[in-house]
């Protein structure tokens, strides 16, 4: 699922983020969110979120199980 609107992230999903250094070649990196960061419902880009070993980088994918 698109990482692009807030009301379908949930702490504790599974999700592929792109890290602010990892921006120019997209490299993704999965983790489980622990913080919503994003205050609009919305964001173009994706919604960033902090993982739950601290990491910080906006939304690509929301893994379902």
């Amino acid at each position: 699922m698109d990482g692009r609107k807030r009301e379908l992230i949930k702490r504790g999903d599974t999700v592929d983020i792109v890290l602010k250094k990892d921006q120019r070649t997209g490299k993704l990196t999965r983790g489980v969110v622990q913080d919503i960061l994003t205050n609009s419902r919305e964001h173009p880009h994706g919604i960033k979120v902090r993982l739950e070993d601290g990491q910080v980088g906006r939304v690509k994918s929301i893994l379902k199980d």
